[in-house]
Parts: structure tokens; C-alpha cells; sequence
């Protein structure tokens, strides 16, 4: 990883005396989760009902966010939850999660989710992936800063840049809309 990019990964802001934190490789909180559909599991369809998977990521992306900040994180948002390929019962499910990107206090934790038959030998297929930003909270439910997310591979380092990517764009979101809702306040329109 270039130097820059070490700077970079040690805050989302500028380094101050509190960015000493040493920092922890991709692979350290790396998780996967892996689950049997059952019965239990569907919706109306016959297929597993998307909020069991929704509640798989959560939990794997929740271990890693812990793992990675030393402690408590809560959920932040999700950006993104993509649907690829329906999940029957007796699917094996894997999901898989790691830290892309680290700012002062909060983590982005990219999920995919696997596949496979709990009988066959066939390879997993991917089945759907998501994005979700953890902020890590002491024992008071205040944030705390976390350690530096290093990227080990040239994927990490990509999957890095596209975090910070999707934080720029949740940013300028967050932004334009609080612009909007202040413009109609003061133009006297109530939401």
C-alpha cells in the first residue's frame, strides 16, 4: 500500500494527536457466517423471506464491526442491499464480511452471501451482497474512535477506494436533503 494510502486509512479527517491508533489489517476481522435454510425460514413464495438474509448480514457485519473496533458497534445504515438469486430451503448459507473502509469513528462493512446445496458438492453461487456502516459506541452509547482499517490485498485496496467513494455519495445525499427540508421550513411548508 502506497504511504498515501496509509495516511489516508488511518482517519476520515486530518490526522490530529488522537489518530495514533494503530491500525488493523482486512484480515483481521474477517468473518464468515454460515447458516441451513429451513421451513422456518420462508415467505409466502417458498423461498427464504429476504429479512432472514437481511438479519444474517446484519449479524455477520455486526461481529466484524465489533472484532475491528475492540468493542461495541451499532448499525449505522445499510446502503445497499442487493438481491441476486432467490435462497430455497436446505440452502447452505455463507456470509461473508470484512471492513472496506474506516473513518474517525465509523466502519463501512461490505457483506456477500453464498449459496449451495446442504447435499451437493457444487460450488456456492453468490446470492447477494450489501453495504453497511457501523459506528462504533463505549458503554455509554457514545462513539469512539476506531483503529485504522489497512488493506492487505490489491481487492482490499479497491474495495477501500470504493468505499470511500460511497461515503462521498452518502455525504452529499445527507446534505441536499437537509438543504431541502431547511428550504421548505423557512419557505413555511411542514412536512
Amino acid at each position: 500500500m502506497s504511504s498515501r494510502h496509509k495516511v489516508e486509512a488511518m482517519t476520515d479527517q486530518a490526522p490530529t494527536a488522537e489518530s495514533d491508533i494503530p491500525g488493523k489489517p482486512t484480515s483481521a476481522s474477517r468473518t464468515t457466517l454460515s447458516h441451513i435454510m429451513t421451513h422456518n425460514d420462508t415467505n409466502l413464495l417458498g423461498t427464504v423471506h429476504g429479512g432472514v438474509i437481511m438479519k444474517l448480514v446484519d449479524d455477520a457485519a455486526g461481529a466484524v464491526a465489533g472484532r475491528h473496533s475492540g468493542g461495541p458497534a451499532v448499525t449505522a445504515s445499510m446502503d445497499e442491499m442487493a438481491f441476486l438469486e432467490p435462497v430455497r430451503v436446505g440452502d447452505l448459507v455463507h456470509v461473508k464480511a470484512q471492513v472496506n473502509w474506516t473513518g474517525r469513528t465509523s466502519m463501512e462493512v461490505g457483506v456477500r452471501v453464498l449459496a449451495e446445496r446442504w447435499n451437493e458438492s457444487a460450488p456456492p453461487t453468490q446470492v447477494g451482497s450489501a453495504y453497511l456502516v457501523f459506528a462504533a459506541v463505549d458503554a455509554d452509547g457514545k462513539p469512539r474512535r476506531v483503529p485504522p482499517v489497512i488493506p492487505e490485498t490489491e481487492r482490499d485496496e479497491r474495495r477501500y477506494q470504493e468505499a470511500q467513494i460511497r461515503r462521498t455519495h452518502r455525504l452529499a445525499r445527507r446534505r441536499a436533503i437537509m438543504e431541502l427540508r431547511e428550504k421548505r421550513m423557512s419557505e413555511g411548508l411542514d412536512d
